[in-house]
């Protein structure tokens, strides 16, 4: 019957019979179907990779690709050389950066397909170059201001400077008209209490003045003052407008002033008149070996009143930035009540030596007040980057490592790009 013998059947196949042991040649023949599927799978991989590079044999495919896997393990094992602790939390804020030329891929790889022709390509370089220059024309198209001419000499016997304005000449039109109705005013700063100024002349571009002013000033100070000329535009029925100004840092820039010696100078664009805002000294000294910067406030003079009493209470802080960030700040002691500070304080940062032309140094000279928030002097900016004395004043201390070198600094006015945010000049 059908279901005795599926209980008949069912011990069998339960609990099958041992199998007989295995002769040595049965098992040559089990290690050969094992070798057989084996190749079969290098093959099927073989065929694989040949469809990318049927030039290739598979072998040596496989044998290039273990080579690129085990330099790879190799790389990711190395680390860095330990590097100073004090340089960590600089080299934190620096953006991190892949060597790929370091990595070695070994030489069997195959060379590099060859890099397309250039031909057909736009350049933006020849485009960038033709913009540029019709930027720098439009930029002294605007600020061409006409020149102005005048004179110097000093009166040893009644210790007086004497400045006298000659001519102006190419003055630009700023009436309807197409002409001008100019004058001069003029300033020995830092005193702007003494104001001097020159008579209109009427409807010109090219005005003759002809006219002397004295200060009285004692030679010895001549050094620390400038000569400051604004020209402006006589207006009767409403504000004069400012043509343009120039300033004279150096009084002794033509001649010792023992005879009267003529001066022509460009009036360069300003729409008023600049603020004397104070200088300040201070020295750079760099030690390579070190990887250490130090910024040593000497002293400010004549700086800006802030307060009522028409003085302040100044500091001074450093920051230092990279990239256009902070990295960090440090500040000196506040003065009380002075014009002139003297500090005599050293500000030190960590900068390693491959990372200081992507530093510079942001001073700025701030008026301290108990009640509300500290006011910006003035400010001035040191570096690879920055323009005129700061960029000067750098380079002369990587000229010259483990020397401090002092110089007297301008402050100017704080712009949008000078703000901590975006600090740059």
């Amino acid at each position: 019957t059908p279901w005795r013998n599926k209980e008949a059947s069912s011990p069998a196949s339960a609990n099958p019979p041992p199998e007989a042991p295995q002769s040595p040649r049965s098992r040559g023949n089990m290690a050969d179907k094992l070798k057989d599927t084996n190749s079969l799978g290098f093959l099927e991989a073989a065929v694989k990779i040949s469809h990318t590079s049927p030039d290739i044999p598979a072998e040596v495919q496989m044998s290039v690709k273990e080579h690129i896997m085990r330099h790879t393990r190799l790389q990711r094992q190395t680390t860095e050389p330990a590097s100073s602790t004090r340089h960590t939390s600089f080299k934190r804020h620096l953006p991190r950066q892949m060597h790929v030329s370091s990595v070695d891929y070994g030489n069997e790889l195959p060379p590099a397909a060859e890099q397309p022709t250039s031909i057909g390509r736009i350049k933006p370089e020849l485009y960038k170059q033709k913009s540029v220059d019709g930027d720098d024309a439009k930029s002294e198209a605007a600020k061409s201001c006409g020149k102005i001419n005048f004179s110097l000499r000093y009166d040893y016997e009644s210790e007086t400077l004497i400045v006298r304005i000659l001519k102006a000449f190419d003055l630009p039109a700023k009436d309807f008209c197409g002409s001008s109705d100019p004058y001069v005013k003029i300033y020995l700063l830092p005193d702007r209490k003494c104001k001097l100024q020159t008579r209109v002349h009427r409807k010109t571009l090219n005005p003759t003045f002809d006219e002397n002013f004295h200060f009285p000033v004692p030679y010895e100070e001549l050094a620390d003052r400038k000569l400051h000329l604004s020209v402006f535009d006589f207006d009767r029925f409403s504000r004069h407008d400012m043509i343009g100004e120039v300033i004279l840092d150096n009084l002794f820039e033509a001649s010792d002033l023992s005879r009267e010696t003529s001066i022509w100078k460009d009036i360069q664009y300003a729409t008023s008149e600049s603020v004397d805002l104070g200088e300040i000294m201070f020295s750079l000294c760099y030690l390579p070996t070190a990887g250490r910067l130090t910024l040593t406030v000497i002293k400010c003079r004549n700086l800006k009143a802030m307060d009522i009493t028409g003085y302040s209470d100044p500091y001074v802080k450093v920051s230092l930035l990279c990239d256009g960030r902070r990295l960090k700040k440090k500040k000196t002691t506040i003065k009380k009540n002075t014009l002139n500070p003297v500090y005599n304080e050293a500000i030190v940062f960590d900068i390693p030596p491959e990372n200081m032309d992507q530093v510079s140094l942001l001073i700025s000279v701030m008026d301290y007040d108990r009640v509300g928030h500290n006011e910006i002097i003035g400010v001035c900016r040191v570096g690879i980057n920055a323009e005129g004395l700061g960029r000067d004043h750098w380079n002369e201390m990587l000229a010259y490592p483990r020397k401090p070198i002092a110089h007297w600094h301008s402050l100017v006015e704080v712009k949008k790009s000078f703000k901590e945010g975006n600090p740059r000049l």
